[in-house]
């Protein structure tokens, strides 16, 4: 629940008390007095908590709020903390020497040349990933696997501009491909270049005044924007941080912000609000620990106001150290599960086994982010000033 205060038009200033990200209430000021200080703040909204039992506190970062967005918003987690099916770069190095030997049987083998661009990209030399694909073109210039990845490369190389225009391609070919995934990285491009016309992003590309990021960007492409779409949305992102980066800052902001739309105007079936504020504040987290200087400080501030607006405020300075304390808990267990699947691949290659056959057998299911660092806990001092305004006992 928040409180403040806001200009309804040019002579008249409210009151609105928020749940959940929901206004509940609007109080004009000439009812309650004017100016407000702060302790008449609190007396207004200790009162909204005390009127408001039917609530219970749900928007409190209680023991079930995480299990709750997972569930909706299964596997977001896992690829936030990069505990999911993927390669090591020795794995990747394999696939280049192992693609090219059979390139020299079979040299039109135009999925021998996917893998091999792709592998190529994985170890950091995009250049001849993408003069791969570029050849490729020659062969068949509408070939959707070729234009996506291309497009892809170049995006991913910082070149926005020439990356869309293949990406544009991909769609006419193929407006469906990766159950519509391709779109939204289309969309996310040019919500970047919305913002740098010039190609030369700077992070974080949400609007230092107006506040508006790739959530409300989306809200103007898609009719209409509602849970489903929203979504369908964050699937398409997490999509493309399970195939490109998953560790990447822009995909993490654009998670972020989308994460946190839900609970502007619309709920989950479950009478829940949509939105997903703790996994949102872990996505702007994650984008601060791969940023630096005042990039991360703007993260950090997004994923404090996600962690504030399950608190109120005096307590909100708490939440964002314990969600933290539970990432570096859940980036740890992620760490070593993925330290131990290098070490498998590692042996495999230095067996001279078939490591695509070994991988299959023994990882035939997605692996599970730790439960333990996501229960919520309240410090001693934001339990203490619950107590203290008596909103719990």
């Amino acid at each position: 629940r928040t409180i403040d205060v806001f200009a309804a038009n040019a002579d008249v200033r409210c009151v609105r008390f928020t749940q959940c990200g929901h206004a509940v209430a609007i109080v004009p000021l000439y009812e309650c007095g004017f100016p407000l200080s702060e302790p008449t703040m609190m007396r207004l909204l200790v009162a909204f908590v005390l009127l408001s039992p039917s609530a219970a506190w749900a928007c409190l970062w209680d023991y079930d709020t995480l299990r709750q967005e997972r569930a909706r918003f299964p596997s977001a987690l896992e690829l936030m903390t990069g505990k999911f099916l993927r390669h090591s770069p020795a794995f990747y190095e394999w696939r280049v020497r192992d693609r090219l030997a059979r390139l020299q049987e079979n040299p039109d083998d135009l999925r021998l040349r996917d893998d091999l661009a792709v592998a190529y990209h994985k170890i950091g030399r995009n250049d001849q990933a993408i003069g791969i694909c570029v050849e490729m073109l020659r062969m068949q210039p509408k070939r959707y696997e070729t234009l996506s990845n291309l497009g892809t490369f170049y995006i991913l190389d910082g070149d926005l501009k020439k990356g869309l225009t293949f990406i544009d391609q991909a769609l006419e070919v193929n407006p469906d491909a990766h159950f519509g995934r391709e779109r939204y990285q289309k969309w996310l491009v040019e919500y970047a270049l919305s913002r740098y016309p010039d190609g030369n992003l700077r992070l974080p590309l949400k609007g230092e005044r107006d506040y508006s990021n790739f959530a409300h960007f989306l809200k103007e492409k898609i009719k209409p924007w509602d849970l489903a779409a929203n979504q369908k949305a964050v699937q398409a992102v997490l999509g493309m941080m399970r195939f490109a980066n998953h560790d990447n800052p822009l995909l993490l902001e654009a998670l972020g912000d989308l994460l946190m739309a839900l609970g502007e105007d619309m709920e989950s079936g479950d009478g829940n609000p949509g939105d997903a504020k703790a996994l949102a504040a872990r996505a702007y987290l994650l984008a601060a620990r791969r940023t630096e200087g005042k990039t991360a400080e703007s993260y950090r501030e997004s994923a404090r106001s996600a962690a504030c607006m399950q608190v109120i405020t005096r307590i909100c300075d708490d939440s964002l150290p314990e969600i933290e304390k539970g990432l570096k808990v859940e980036l740890a267990d992620a760490q070593a599960w993925y330290d131990e699947l290098v070490a498998k691949e590692r042996a495999w290659i230095d067996a001279g086994a078939d490591v695509e056959a070994e991988y299959d057998r023994l990882y035939d299911r997605e692996p599970e982010a730790l439960d333990d660092g996501m229960k919520p806990r309240l410090s001693f001092r934001a339990r203490n000033t619950l107590l203290g305004y008596g909103i719990i006992a």
